[in-house]
């Protein structure tokens, strides 16, 4: 899964022998991941080539003088292209060497929890931010290189903490986790707090058979009655802005079993209920237009301004829809793993079906009986303006 990488800014910094260096601060999917030295980058690299030898992407060289401002900003540059490239190659993603200390990790809690090994792929740890009046806001999804407890700190989301949800949006795949007491025991809990939160919304006539379902402890057959429920295992966005069917409308999205729901709100406060099918998006691009805040102060942070642009076919014919979120990565991710559920599923009715994985630098290509596996996301990088690039030196 491809991943959104920059270093918008760096920062030259001074040793405790007074020497000088220049500290890069890498953002993933728009917050900050880590602050990091081209030295240790530079070793990171050499471990992978070891393993991965010539298929690496070229590495900046050294400079043996010192830096003038351009040749720092340059060499950001290209370290923001190498990450970028390096996590292009799924097989690099899963190599130890790139995940090894977080599958650590998280082998240590899925054994406290007694989550059965087997099953970690369908649960994932997620960015969440909690409100005063009891609500949520998932942010992100951590990717599974990210120190949960760094990634917390580095985010500066107030009231944020770490949490582990299901990570798998087809409600069927429930099913696969039946045998595993702590695995029922996740998703249970989750169904209830989507419950209350009003992110999955039961009939009346539903809840008061959910209720004395949990009141009988029964989470098997809760379970099974919460995949007839709307929107259950959704994720639930924050409120948004989007250009359908008019510029300027708010939006409510939920995203899940291949689809996104959306409930807009018009200018004249009139609501529509709109349903976005998976099988009907040709791709969509996500575009991160930030701007540099706080730039004298010791930590430079970013103003979100991000938005997903989905090409969708409507009517017979293709148009672009343009959601303003600052979950805009969130929902990318979400769109991406539906497809791979989706194609996953197809393979396996369809064992003649041909997956092809694509190598560095050529386009993907995927062979099924249906269009729309033939089309893939885009996931463009936007250059900052030139403001922040100026600042960054």
């Amino acid at each position: 899964m491809k991943m959104h990488f920059c270093i918008p800014v760096s920062q030259q910094r001074t040793d405790a022998l007074g020497g000088r260096y220049v500290l890069y601060s890498v953002y993933l999917d728009g917050f900050l991941f880590c602050k990091v030295r081209y030295s240790q980058l530079h070793r990171w690299n050499e471990q992978l080539r070891r393993v991965f030898g010539n298929c690496l992407p070229p590495f900046p060289p050294k400079y043996y003088l010192a830096m003038t401002a351009s040749m720092a900003d340059e060499r950001r540059d290209q370290l923001e292209q190498y990450l970028q490239n390096v996590t292009v190659d799924s097989n690099m993603l899963r190599s130890d060497v790139f995940v090894g200390f977080l599958k650590l990790v998280q082998l240590v809690v899925s054994h406290k929890i007694g989550l059965c090994r087997e099953l970690l792929g369908y649960f994932g740890l997620f960015l969440i931010q909690f409100y005063k009046d009891g609500q949520l806001s998932v942010i992100k999804k951590l990717a599974d290189f990210e120190l949960p407890y760094i990634s917390l700190r580095s985010s500066e989301v107030e009231n944020g903490k770490v949490g582990l949800r299901k990570w798998y949006l087809d409600p069927s795949l429930d099913s696969r986790l039946m045998d595993c007491r702590a695995a029922v025991d996740l998703i249970y809990m989750q169904a209830i707090q989507d419950i209350e939160k009003e992110w999955t919304k039961p009939t009346e006539v539903q809840r008061q058979k959910l209720e004395a379902l949990q009141k009988e402890d029964n989470q098997t057959k809760f379970l099974e009655l919460s995949q007839e429920v709307r929107h259950y295992g959704y994720v639930q966005l924050d409120p948004c802005t989007c250009d359908y069917p008019e510029p300027g409308c708010g939006a409510m999205l939920s995203v899940g079993n291949n689809e996104i729901s959306c409930c807009i709100t018009l200018p004249d406060n009139q609501t529509r209920d709109v349903i976005f099918q998976m099988n009907r998006v040709k791709c969509w691009q996500v575009t991160f237009l930030g701007t540099l805040l706080d730039t004298d102060g010791p930590q430079h942070t970013l103003n979100q301004n991000l938005e997903l642009r989905l090409q969708y076919n409507e009517d017979s014919h293709w148009q672009w829809f343009v959601i303003s979120t600052k979950q805009a990565f969130l929902l990318s991710s979400c769109l991406k793993k539906m497809i791979s559920e989706k194609m996953v599923k197809q393979a396996a009715e369809n064992p003649e079906m041909q997956i092809e994985v694509p190598e560095q630098g050529k386009s993907k290509t995927y062979h099924s009986q249906q269009s729309q596996m033939d089309h893939i996301h885009q996931d463009f990088r936007t250059l900052f303006i030139s403001r922040l690039k100026g600042n960054a030196n």
